[in-house]
C-alpha cells in the first residue's frame, strides 16, 4: 500500500475515532444542558443543523477541491471538526452546541474529499477494494472510539470532546505535514452561482439516468441516521446500558464492520457481482434490525453483530459505481453532489426518527428499527432497476 493511502486511511481512522466517541453520552451531555427527560428531539435537531449546514457547503468545498486541490479543503474540515468538539466540551448552553454542530456541519468535507481523493490515486479496477478498505477505516475508528467515549464519560461528562478535539487535532497536522495532494488543482476561478447548493443537485436532475443511484444513496444515508439518533436512548431505555456498555455495542459492531469492509466487499463483487452484493447487504441489515426490534436481552445484540456488519458490505460496490460516473476531472464536484443528497436525507431522516421515537418509547422502543426497515425496502426496486454493465452516464 503506497504512502498515500496510508496516511489517508489514518487520517479517517482518527476522524472516526473522534465521532465515535461522543455517541454513547451525547444524550447525557443533552440532558446536562436542557434538564429534560426525553433528549430525542434535541438530538434530532442537531444531528439535522449539522446536515443543513453540511448541505449548503458540500458541493462548494467539493467545487473547491477540484480548483485549489484536495489538502486545503481536507484542512480547513479538520480545524472546523477541533473547532465543534471545543464548543461541545465546555458549552454550558444549547445555543453554544448548535452553534459547535454549525461550523462542524459548515467544514465537513471530510468524506467527499477523502473519496475523491482515493478516486485520484486509484485505477478504476482497483476501487471495490479500496472503498471497501477506507469503510474498514471507519469501523477501525469506531471499534476504539465508542467505547473510549464511554469510559471516558462515565468519568467526566465533557471528556470525550476534549479527547475528540484532540484527536482532530492531530489528524489535522497529520494531513498538513505528511499528505501530499493528490492531483493538480485547476486553479480556475470559482463561479459564486456554485454557491448555490441546490445547482449540482439540477445537474442530476437533468441527466434522469442518475436519479436512481442518488436515490439510493440517500436511502441508505437515512437509515444510518436512525442509528447515531437511536441507538443510545434505545440501548439505555432496552437494556439499561450505561455509557460503557453503549460504547462496547458499538465498539463490537466496528470489529464486525472492520473486518467485513476489509475483506469481503472485492472477493463480494467478483462472485456475486455488484447487484447481488447490495442486495446481500441489504437483507443483511434488515435482519438484524428485526432481532434488534424484538431483543429483550443484551447479549441477542451482541450475537447479531456480524450479520449487522454484513448490511454494510453492499456500500463500496455502490461508492464504486457512483465513480465511474463523472471523468476525473470532475470527481470532487460530483462527489460534493453525492454529499448534499446525503445531507438532504441526513436532514429529515434524524427529524424523522427522533419523532418515531418520541412516538414508540414509552411502549415499545425497538419499533424505532421497524422503521428504518421500511426505509431499506424502498431502495429494493432502485437497486434492481440500475444497469450495471455500463456507467449510466459518460460525462456530467
Amino acid at each position: 500500500m503506497n504512502r498515500r493511502l496510508i496516511v489517508i486511511f489514518s487520517a479517517i481512522v482518527l476522524d472516526a475515532v473522534g465521532i465515535g466517541l461522543i455517541f454513547p453520552i451525547l444524550p447525557s451531555l443533552l440532558q446536562d444542558v436542557t434538564h429534560a427527560e426525553n433528549v430525542a428531539p434535541y438530538i434530532g435537531v442537531m444531528t439535522a443543523l449539522y446536515a443543513v449546514m453540511q448541505f449548503i457547503f458540500a458541493p462548494v468545498l467539493g467545487s473547491m477541491s477540484d480548483r485549489i486541490g484536495r489538502r486545503p479543503v481536507l484542512l480547513i474540515s479538520l480545524a472546523g471538526a477541533a473547532i465543534n468538539y471545543l464548543f461541545l466540551a465546555f458549552a454550558p448552553s444549547l445555543w453554544m452546541l448548535l452553534l459547535g454542530r454549525a461550523i462542524a456541519g459548515l467544514t465537513s468535507a471530510n468524506v467527499s474529499v477523502a473519496s475523491a481523493y482515493i478516486t485520484d490515486i486509484s485505477p478504476e479496477n482497483t476501487r471495490t477494494r479500496r472503498f471497501g478498505l477506507f469503510n474498514a477505516m471507519f469501523g477501525i475508528g469506531f471499534i476504539i472510539g465508542p467505547v473510549l467515549g464511554g469510559t471516558l464519560g462515565d468519568c467526566w461528562l465533557r471528556l470525550p470532546f476534549i479527547a475528540a478535539a484532540a484527536l482532530n487535532a492531530g489528524n489535522l497536522l497529520l494531513a498538513f505535514f505528511i499528505l501530499p495532494e493528490s492531483r493538480t488543482p485547476t486553479k480556475e476561478k470559482i463561479d459564486l452561482a456554485a454557491l448555490n447548493p441546490l445547482r449540482p443537485l439540477r445537474w442530476v436532475f437533468s441527466v434522469k439516468s442518475l436519479l436512481p443511484i442518488i436515490l439510493i444513496f440517500f436511502l441508505f444515508s437515512a437509515t444510518g441516521e436512525a442509528y447515531g439518533t437511536s441507538w443510545a436512548l434505545w440501548g439505555s431505555d432496552t437494556f439499561h446500558w450505561n455509557g460503557l456498555w453503549i460504547g462496547l455495542s458499538l465498539g463490537a459492531f466496528g470489529v464486525c464492520q472492520a473486518l467485513a469492509q476489509a475483506f469481503l466487499p472485492g472477493p463480494a463483487v467478483k462472485l456475486l457481482g455488484e447487484r447481488a452484493v447490495i442486495l446481500l447487504g441489504v437483507a443483511g441489515a434488515c435482519t438484524t434490525l428485526i432481532v434488534m426490534t424484538f431483543a429483550t436481552q443484551s447479549w441477542m445484540i451482541f450475537a447479531i453483530m456480524p450479520v449487522f456488519a454484513l448490511g454494510g458490505i453492499g456500500v463500496p460496490a455502490l461508492q464504486s459505481l457512483a465513480s465511474r460516473q463523472v471523468n476525473e476531472s470532475q470527481q470532487g464536484q460530483f462527489q460534493g453532489v453525492l454529499a448534499s443528497a446525503l445531507s438532504l436525507a441526513s436532514i429529515v431522516a434524524p427529524l424523522a426518527f427522533s419523532s418515531v421515537y418520541l412516538v414508540v418509547r414509552a411502549h415499545w422502543p425497538g419499533a424505532i428499527w421497524l422503521s428504518v426497515v421500511a426505509v431499506y425496502a424502498a431502495s429494493v426496486p432502485l437497486v434492481l432497476g440500475l444497469d450495471f454493465k455500463k456507467p449510466l452516464v459518460s460525462e456530467m
